[in-house]
């Protein structure tokens, strides 16, 4: 099992100017390579190999105006072309996200996939004479096979290091409907469970916001590049450093005790990418970070052999009452409460939703287990329906995600 370990660390003045050549060079190398791509592409419609671009930066890299790439660690010039690479192909396979050149100002990167040694509170890598001092706060498990360091906009230097752990992955456990839960994703709460429980939202950018407000004020009065503005940006840097360091705190320690309490966890898959869309919500949608706690449920619940069921995102779980199934279509998004004309049920939305995520989740469960019963995949509205379609359009088929 590969698993990943951040740390920080505290170059001194003749390492940091080291490693920011390194980031520079890095990022020189896969601008380089994507311009060579996209002519070749452009003027023949084919493409340069991987190995054919370590060619060309080989030859580069003997030239008198490149000269000081020989300062840079060779492998991690070949990473950084091999990251290209695989964003490359990534596009044509998924069409989405053509590669962009990297920027000066964005989060400065690079990777040593070898050579790399941890001793005595110092990290060792290739091209550098002494180790880097490194703050250990929890022992990394296993072989080291990479260390991927990086630059903030504040300033600091991180290592992530990837090491094999040589565990093996734990079997599944038993789907029950008695250790599962429902997990209900808003803004008003974080998230509601299926049994009534309520985790408010922290709301950490808007709690963050007054103070990035005045710093962007001040940074925009001041004179560009000047001692000053430089001063004022990274204060600028180390505030919204801070929303996110909180952020990423709330949504570990929640999704660590959400895994660690129960053995089937059913969320539902948000269209997250669609609903920042609306102007009104945006910021607010942007802030809870929806997908990065489900990400990190997908992958804390494949170490511990948890299950994830998820279901469509056109189910409708917050209009349809959790007792007799009648679906309320005239709910709308700020009714925080209804009541079911059918059966006289008060529901509180959020929650009613959680229990029809948990609900759908094990009917489709139930059904994927059972192919010889010719039950056709539908919501519960079918139920209350004089006349089937004879269609159901945007019903995703229900997955049980075994894999991060």
């Amino acid at each position: 099992m590969l698993k990943g370990y951040k740390y920080r660390v505290y170059p001194n003045a003749e390492q940091e100017i080291l490693l920011n050549k390194h980031f520079g060079s890095a990022r020189f190398i896969y601008n380089k390579c994507l311009g060579l791509k996209k002519d070749k592409y452009e003027t023949t419609e084919e493409t340069i190999s991987r190995f054919e671009l370590q060619v060309l930066m080989k030859e580069l890299k003997n030239t008198v105006e490149f000269s000081w790439l020989k300062e840079i660690n060779a492998q991690s010039i070949q990473y950084s072309i091999k990251n290209l690479d695989d964003a490359y192909k990534n596009f044509f396979r998924t069409k989405k996200g053509f590669p962009k050149f990297k920027k000066k100002n964005n989060k400065n990167s690079f990777t040593c996939p070898q050579d790399v040694s941890i001793e005595n509170n110092e990290i060792f890598i290739p091209k550098f004479k002494e180790g880097i001092k490194i703050i250990i706060d929890r022992p990394h498990k296993g072989t080291i096979k990479s260390a991927t360091f990086s630059k903030l906009s504040s300033g600091k230097f991180f290592v992530s290091v990837l090491c094999e752990t040589g565990e093996k992955i734990p079997l599944k456990k038993k789907i029950k409907k008695e250790t599962a839960i429902g997990i209900d994703l808003g803004l008003k709460d974080f998230l509601v469970f299926s049994n009534g429980k309520k985790i408010s939202n922290p709301h950490f950018y808007k709690n963050g916001l007054k103070k990035i407000k005045t710093l962007s004020k001040n940074l925009s009065r001041k004179e560009k590049n000047s001692n000053r503005y430089n001063k004022n940006k990274i204060q600028l840097a180390k505030a919204h450093e801070k929303v996110v360091n909180q952020r990423n705190d709330f949504l570990h320690k929640l999704s660590t005790e959400i895994v660690n309490q129960y053995d089937t966890i059913c969320v539902e898959n948000l269209n997250v990418k669609g609903m920042v869309k609306n102007r009104h919500l945006s910021q607010s949608i942007s802030d809870v970070s929806w997908s990065e706690f489900i990400r990190m449920i997908l992958y804390k619940s494949e170490w511990k052999g948890k299950n994830v069921l998820q279901i469509g995102r056109f189910e409708a779980s917050s209009k349809t009452c959790s007792v007799c199934g009648f679906v309320n279509k005239n709910l709308k998004l700020e009714d925080r409460e209804w009541i079911c004309p059918h059966c006289g049920k008060i529901h509180d939305r959020d929650e009613n939703a959680a229990i029809n995520i948990l609900n759908f989740a094990f009917e489709n469960y139930l059904r994927m287990e059972s192919p010889s019963k010719n039950v056709e995949c539908s919501s519960v509205d079918d139920r209350f329906s004089k006349e089937k379609p004879k269609k159901r359009l945007h019903i995703e088929a229900f997955k049980i995600l075994s894999t991060v």
